[in-house]
């Protein structure tokens, strides 16, 4: 059976599904990027991994419109007038969003929806039915968790609203993120949270850490921070991991393993973003660059990894788990000593079209895949190894600052934390003191869980494991993080 027939006969895909799965086997049929026989061997291996975005890169990974410029101005492309009430608003954004591209083929940012929605309330039951209507609207035809939408930092009626309805709908769309600083009253955190532990969102962004290192910015996809107006042309990510295993001891990884696997994957990220830029047309035709909701002179591109922990873990050959990443200072330092290698590496490599990150790429902890195994996500200890919670939050707070891209840590809590969310917030309080850049939570019992970055149903994924189609095509991601990596078991706070 051919791969195009087993797309069209796979039971467990919808027709959508299997639209995206065909695009993507034709273009995979052709090759047209320029790949160094090193690279090559990288990639085989496995080390190097670009994420599925295909052999023919013809349009940017992440992208982030300025919907503030549309709600003011309209479009022009969308024969769309600037909206004048909350139903128009709610309506004129669907039908944006329809035509927002990305690697999903969906919008993976949907703006900061709070502010955006906020003008148009003046009967706050009318608009929490339209912001029903709006939520329940995304859920079902965004078909893609790494759809995201941003709150905050200051309180409106709008995010009131938008975290009643949530905890209300508990939709697994889109994943949401609340910027959190001393602007961000108690009372709207406390209600983030009583929805967090439901829905498993919003998250918290440490709001003053990403404005220091990226100035106007977005959380799109799972927690990946870049700039409103842009964002980012391509994610390719290094499994540390997996490149430890190559190495005959730390001074083999630090002086030939890891510079050589930077170096050529820097090199093909940077291929990938020369073939879209100079070749794909994008950035010449696409009405979002001619109308101004996004510029060339504000993407960048992530230099992504993951396993940092096993990748320590092996060159110490640690067994003991006080020996190991997350318990051990000697461990922990070493994985700091890695960090500051490839921060090093990231600031003298230079990536000419990312022209809003001073021609640098952006390292990002990426959040891993269903095919990942004793592979942990970005810098996070490893799941079944959690230290104690405030040991935890501090050793993460060591590794967060190297990401301005994203990185992030996922804490469940106990049933009874419902009855204490103030307590909660205290943590985060702290976390971010500490230094943590984003913080995630949500309840034990929930249905609604965090995978890695981007939200699933546990409902969904047994439908899926019966053989039975799910709407959302990241319920099949999700089925793989639980069977490879662990999920259901993470330490309940």
């Amino acid at each position: 059976m051919t791969g195009v027939e087993q797309i069209v006969k796979d039971t467990t895909l919808t027709f959508e599904q299997k639209v995206v799965a065909l695009a993507r086997y034709a273009e995979n049929s052709v090759q047209v990027l320029n790949i160094s026989e090193e690279t090559q061997a990288l990639r085989d291996a496995g080390i190097i991994c670009d994420l599925f975005e295909g052999n023919v890169p013809y349009r940017p990974r992440y992208i982030l419109p300025n919907y503030e410029k549309f709600m003011k101005e309209g479009c022009q492309f969308l024969q769309l007038d600037p909206p004048k009430n909350i139903w128009e608003a709610t309506n004129y954004l669907l039908i944006f969003y329809k035509h927002v591209p990305s690697i999903t083929t969906m919008p993976v940012y949907i703006g900061n929806i709070d502010y955006l929605l906020e003008p148009f309330i003046t009967d706050e039951e009318e608009a929490k039915l339209a912001i029903r209507l709006f939520f329940t609207q995304l859920d079902r035809t965004i078909t893609d968790s790494f759809c995201h939408a941003n709150l905050g930092p200051k309180p409106t009626k709008a995010a009131k609203i938008i975290l009643e309805v949530e905890r209300e709908l508990e939709n697994a769309i889109p994943n949401l993120t609340l910027k959190y600083n001393e602007e961000t009253p108690d009372d709207l955190a406390i209600e983030a949270i009583k929805t967090a532990l439901v829905t498993a969102k919003p998250s918290f962004a440490n709001h003053a850490m990403f404005t220091e290192d990226l100035g106007d910015y977005g959380i799109a996809s799972c927690y990946n921070g870049l700039h409103v107006g842009g964002g980012a042309h391509t994610l390719v990510r290094m499994r540390l991991s997996k490149l430890a295993e190559t190495a005959t001891d730390i001074d083999d990884f630090f002086n030939n393993k890891l510079p050589h696997a930077m170096t050529c994957m820097a090199n093909y990220i940077n291929e990938r973003i020369r073939y879209i830029v100079e070749e794909s047309t994008f950035f010449e035709t696409n009405f979002l660059v001619k109308e101004g909701f996004i510029s060339k002179d504000r993407f960048t591109s992530m230099f992504g990894l993951v396993g940092l922990a096993e990748c320590v873990n092996t060159l110490l050959k640690a067994e003991k788990l006080e020996d190991k990443f997350g318990h051990s200072q000697i461990a922990d330092d070493l994985g700091v000593r890695i960090m500051d290698a490839m921060e090093d590496f990231i600031n003298n490599f230079e990536s000419k079209h990312c022209t809003v990150t001073n021609e640098r790429l952006l390292l990002h902890a990426q959040v891993g895949i269903g095919d990942d195994i004793n592979t942990s996500p970005g810098s996070r200890i490893p799941i079944g190894e959690e230290p104690e919670l405030w040991k935890h939050l501090k050793q993460t707070a060591r590794f967060h600052k190297y990401f301005p891209s994203g990185v992030g840590d996922i804490f469940p809590f106990e049933l009874n934390a419902a009855n204490n969310p103030e307590f909660i917030l205290n943590i985060i309080q702290g976390a971010f003191k500490e230094g943590m850049r984003y913080f995630s939570l949500y309840s034990s019992d929930a249905d609604v869980i965090r995978i890695t970055g981007y939200l699933v149903k546990r409902s969904e994924i047994a439908k899926l494991d019966q053989g039975i189609a799910t709407l959302q095509d990241t319920v099949v991601l999700g089925q793989g993080q639980v069977r490879n990596g662990k999920v259901y078991e993470r330490k309940v706070r």
